[in-house]
């Protein structure tokens, strides 16, 4: 490769990395562009990206080069200890041609790559090490160049890391705001209807031993209402909108809303993303409500082990839920209950088509398909 060839090719990558923090991608998104593209640029086998929680592990672990089955077979994410620890705590860059040879070295899990060569860096907001990159294997060693570079990308991913900050401090602030007005609404309007349909209800009751036609009359007003009481509370709460679709976009939410499943349950999730998953603005909500609900009929009425997750993007977006649960008989009578009924309601909405396929004893796949973006 020519000086040109190879001048031309960071500064794709960088470019790639700067667009992808300035466009509206989830946090996640824009770290996986960043992973993906320092191994790519600095030829390494391997790359990572790390965000700590407080209670010493790590709440984004996002790994470019390793498949989903290697993955799965290392285990839990890991925690913060050997080299990672060395890497947050320390501040500093390490760069290695034998990392296991380094005294802050720890441990592999069993099945993990039996990695040699590292380079980490530290993500720095300011003072505060708030993530560490690193790439490991690349076959002639890291070089000082390799290290600026890294350290370049780290900077993208420290903004992108303070831009999201940013963002939910905003967005909580509008959420408060947004309680507020809500809360005014259901006073002015659903409350003052249940007040008035208290009322009619009292009156029905005092007339219905000496007046019948009057006590119906009343009880009319009674169903008048609280349909209308019914109408009105449904349109403030179609008003509310979850905030993680505003900030971590369609798949970042899903992949969220697998965590919380399988901490609140005994189940394990895999999710897959396929492409750029995305959908309209009047889709988007629509969409996670399906695969919600899809989650939530494997976990509590089929009593699945596994659910499995796919999103696919293009100009159709694609997702499918399956899970090894009890499944059901979509002919018999209400096979699959209401909630399926809503979802079909909810995917033919925004001009979408649901399937689903499932037998007992044989698991249930879900798949909806609507217009992309």
């Amino acid at each position: 490769m020519t000086d040109r060839e190879d001048t031309d090719e960071v500064l794709s990558a960088v470019s790639t990395a700067v667009l992808s923090v300035t466009r509206h991608l989830s946090v996640a998104e824009v770290l996986e562009v960043i992973v993906r593209s320092s191994r790519q640029l600095l030829r390494a086998r391997y790359a990572a990206l790390g965000i700590p929680d407080e209670g010493g592990g790590f709440a984004e672990f996002i790994t470019d080069g390793i498949s989903e089955r290697q993955r799965a077979a290392i285990g839990p994410l890991p925690r913060q200890h050997g080299m990672l620890a060395a890497l947050l705590h320390e501040g500093e860059t390490i760069r290695s041609r034998d990392i296991r040879a380094d005294a802050r070295f720890g441990y592999f899990p069993t099945a993990h790559p039996n990695m040699t060569d590292f380079l980490g860096v530290p993500i720095r907001d300011g003072d505060e090490t708030v993530g560490i990159i690193f790439l490991a294997d690349k076959e002639c060693g890291f070089t000082e160049r390799d290290e600026a570079l890294l350290t370049l990308f780290a900077s993208h991913a420290a903004i992108a890391l303070a831009n999201a900050r940013l963002y939910e401090q905003a967005h909580e602030l509008s959420v408060v705001q947004e309680r507020t007005r809500l809360a005014r609404e259901l006073h002015d309007a659903v409350s003052q209807k249940l007040f008035s349909l208290r009322l009619a209800a009292s009156s029905a009751r005092a007339l219905a031993a000496s007046d019948a036609d009057a006590a119906l009359s009343q009880l009319e007003k009674v169903e008048s209402l609280a349909a209308e009481a019914a109408r009105e509370l449904r349109e403030v709460i179609v008003e509310l909108r979850p905030a993680d679709l505003d900030v971590h976009g369609l798949a970042g939410t899903v992949r969220k809303h697998l965590r919380l499943v399988e901490r609140l349950h005994a189940v394990r999730t895999e999710f897959t993303v396929h492409g750029d998953p995305g959908v309209p603005a009047g889709a988007e909500l629509e969409v996670l409500r399906v695969i919600q609900e899809a989650v939530h009929n494997a976990v509590r009425h089929s009593h699945a082990d596994l659910v499995r997750v796919t999103l696919c993007g293009g100009p159709e977006f694609l997702a499918e839920i399956s899970d090894d649960g009890s499944g059901f008989d979509p002919g018999a009578d209400n096979g699959g209950g209401l909630g399926i009924e809503s979802m079909r309601e909810r995917v033919a909405g925004v001009g979408g088509r649901l399937d689903i396929d499932a037998s007992i004893g044989g698991g249930t796949t879900v798949r909806l398909a609507v217009p992309g973006v």
